[in-house]
């Protein structure tokens, strides 16, 4: 008889805890039961101490990177601007001009003259590029339009001068009867043809390829608007822009435009 009322005991205190349990919100009941009920939400926030002040962080700043361009092997930034995207010369390409697409008014209210520019197709050249190269050195201020009486607009259309940059071969053909040899250019029946090979690597003449680039458009350019050869007048004096400087500067110092002193 003494172990009859320890089993009703137990048995009571495991039914209390099991009613215990069921009562016991979860977190999702909690939340419906403070919800539901303002005045419990009330007092719990007013026993709660308010949080002290706590400055608020700093935000450090960020830099973002840049990404660098990534230049062709070989090349430097002057030369993709001048429009190169390669460096080897090969006395050939596809023999086939590209007219380099777009057209642009050009400043200046004198005589106009229309450049249409081509690129023979298979050199590493972009055409925009070099397009821009040619139209920004004859409409340059020391330039042959330096007094306001010409300037050049480019057109994709017909043009009084076409700009051509072509392989050896190619500007050998088109320069004929002149002998350029695969080595020069020629400025000749109303096109300025630019050897390529001369536009990548210069001549031992000049010491900066962009200075030779700017010389080499304004010369060719120079024989389509009427300006025969010149010769060096005295050592030390700047090349006039129509001495063959391609082939000799010295006495002179190398020189690229028309009107250096514009």
């Amino acid at each position: 008889m003494l172990g009859a009322p320890v089993v009703v005991v137990v048995a009571g205190l495991v039914a209390g805890a099991l009613a215990a349990t069921a009562l016991r919100p979860g977190p999702s009941d909690a939340a419906q039961v403070v919800a539901s009920t303002p005045t419990a939400t009330a007092s719990s926030s007013a026993a709660t101490s308010p949080a002290p002040d706590v400055p608020s962080a700093t935000p450090v700043p960020t830099t973002e990177r840049q990404a660098t361009p990534t230049l062709p092997p070989g090349l430097t930034q002057a030369d993709v601007d001048a429009g190169l995207l390669g460096a080897d010369v090969e006395d050939s390409a596809s023999g086939d001009l590209v007219v380099v697409p777009g057209s642009d008014p050009g400043p200046g209210d004198g005589t106009v003259h229309e450049v249409r520019v081509e690129v023979e197709d298979g050199l590493p050249v972009d055409g925009e590029a070099f397009a821009r190269f040619v139209m920004a050195t004859l409409n340059d201020p020391r330039g042959w339009g330096a007094d306001g009486s010409l300037s050049f607009a480019r057109t994709d259309g017909s043009a009084d001068i076409r700009v051509v940059l072509a392989s050896p071969d190619t500007v050998d053909e088109m320069c004929a009867p002149l002998r350029t040899a695969g080595e020069v250019s020629c400025g000749r029946a109303g096109h300025a043809t630019i050897n390529f090979k001369r536009w990548v690597l210069a001549t031992d003449e000049f010491d900066d390829l962009t200075t030779y680039r700017h010389y080499v458009v304004s010369h060719e350019v120079g024989h389509l608007l009427g300006h025969p050869h010149r010769s060096c007048p005295s050592a030390g004096q700047r090349a006039p822009v129509m001495q063959q400087q391609s082939y000799r500067v010295a006495p002179c110092v190398a020189n690229a435009w028309p009107n250096p002193d514009a």
